[in-house]
């Protein structure tokens, strides 16, 4: 078996099999959009099977969500203290039980409850799979490894609408839970298989829930980090208004079909791996990140502006490819803003990497809970309400970083961002 909690990893091996780790750990960030992204083009279908409101049915994604911010806020202090292998593979074995659990909710508040859990439990991939990057790299490389990871992770909201789309043309979207149980335990089994620990006994820390809670109020009291946490955080809002309104925008105002919707949500995807992968071969090392992240902010925010202005009217009635376009550019320029806010923020911590980790993706899922349900507050025939909160959520994030980051311009300021850990 490989790694024990007893041996130091060998991080330069692990290094020199960058492929490998980046599949396993692409895998394990992919537990996300896996878990919300299949089951998307099944909403419509959700609410006429058991009866209940849109809104209502929302909150199986929120309840997701949810599970997903507060469970990182145990497993990442967990993977600090008992290393990162045992709490990912415990984890990843409730998901999966989970997950059959949702495939058979008899009624909408049990799926929110099922959904909830296997919020909790799919955690564990997401939270640790950023601690062994920090684990393995640092500077500009670990910055450059968050973009190739977006590139392994990216290819599951690709293609988890489009499989969802065809499971829906052979079954109901209780199929769309039994193939995501199918899909967890091949990832359990290939994280047991491949994945070693990566952080030795002694850099452990053992002083329990007392020492991590100390942990993350120091790393709050870092105004930089703070900012960047933040800037990620609603950012991640703005992307999350989309996920779990689009369904719906695309479907019952435009007419489209599931296949046709997926086919978009895959096309969204492409246009944010893509340029996130610009992002870590060309711009990281050679533009200061802090600047790329502001361009990132600023194209999420006038993306927003045009969804905002199309929905209220003011171009006159428009079809669906404009509001299309705007939303490919909206999601190509996460593919700049959330790896980079991870990477600047996690520079900044060279201990506890698992409860920065932990704040960082409970504070996005957190936000993005909260966003989830505001999308469907004026029902399923407007976009408004999700134009609303994305350049709400752009416009928080963008002071956030100018406030708290008050990023500068020069080899200083460069210097200072990077840590010094080129």
């Amino acid at each position: 078996m490989p790694g024990t909690a007893g041996t130091g990893p060998d991080r330069s091996a692990l290094r020199r099999t960058g492929l490998l780790v980046t599949l396993v750990l692409g895998g394990l960030t992919a537990t996300p959009p896996l878990a919300m992204d299949m089951y998307l083009p099944a909403l419509p279908e959700v609410t006429r099977s058991l009866h209940a409101p849109a809104a209502t049915v929302q909150l199986t994604l929120t309840a997701c969500l949810a599970g997903m911010a507060l469970g990182q806020l145990v497993v990442g202090p967990m993977s600090d203290r008992w290393g990162r292998r045992r709490p990912l593979l415990a984890g990843m074995a409730v998901y999966v039980v989970a997950t059959v659990l949702c495939a058979l909710a008899p009624t909408v508040e049990t799926l929110v409850a099922f959904r909830l859990l296997q919020g909790l439990a799919g955690s564990a991939g997401i939270v640790i799979a950023r601690a062994v990057v920090r684990d393995l790299y640092d500077g500009v490389a670990m910055a450059r490894f968050f973009s190739t990871l977006m590139l392994v992770g990216g290819v599951a909201p690709i293609l988890a609408p489009l499989i969802g789309g065809q499971v829906l043309r052979v079954t109901d979207w209780r199929g769309v839970f039994v193939v995501l149980a199918a899909l967890g335990v091949a990832l359990t089994a290939f994280v047991w298989w491949r994945l070693p620990e990566t952080l030795a006994p002694t850099e452990r820390h053992v002083g329990g829930v007392g020492e991590a809670l100390r942990a993350m109020r120091g790393l709050l009291a870092d105004r930089v980090f703070t900012g960047y946490l933040a800037a990620g955080g609603f950012a991640f809002a703005a992307l999350f208004a989309y996920i779990s309104a689009s369904p719906f925008v695309v479907q019952e105002i435009y007419g489209a079909s599931p296949q046709t919707f997926s086919l978009l949500f895959g096309v969204n995807s492409v246009g944010l791996v893509f340029v996130g992968q610009i992002n870590g071969k060309v711009l990281v090392g050679r533009v200061r990140m802090e600047n790329v992240l502001a361009v990132g902010l600023a194209v999420v925010t006038v993306s927003a502006t045009a969804l905002l202005l199309m929905s209220l009217g003011v171009f006159g009635e428009v079809g669906l490819v404009p509001v299309a376009a705007a939303l490919f550019v909206l999601m190509s320029a996460m593919g700049v803003t959330l790896p980079n806010t991870q990477a600047l923020a996690l520079m900044r911590v060279r201990h506890a990497a698992g409860s920065a980790s932990a704040l960082l993706g409970t504070s996005s899922f957190l936000i993005g809970a909260i966003a989830s349900p505001l999308v469907g507050v004026a029902g399923e025939d407007t976009a408004v309400p999700m134009a609303v909160v994305q350049l709400a959520s752009a416009l928080v994030a963008a002071v956030c970083f100018l406030a708290l980051c008050r990023p500068r311009t020069g080899r200083a300021a460069e210097s200072e961002s990077l840590g010094e850990e080129r």
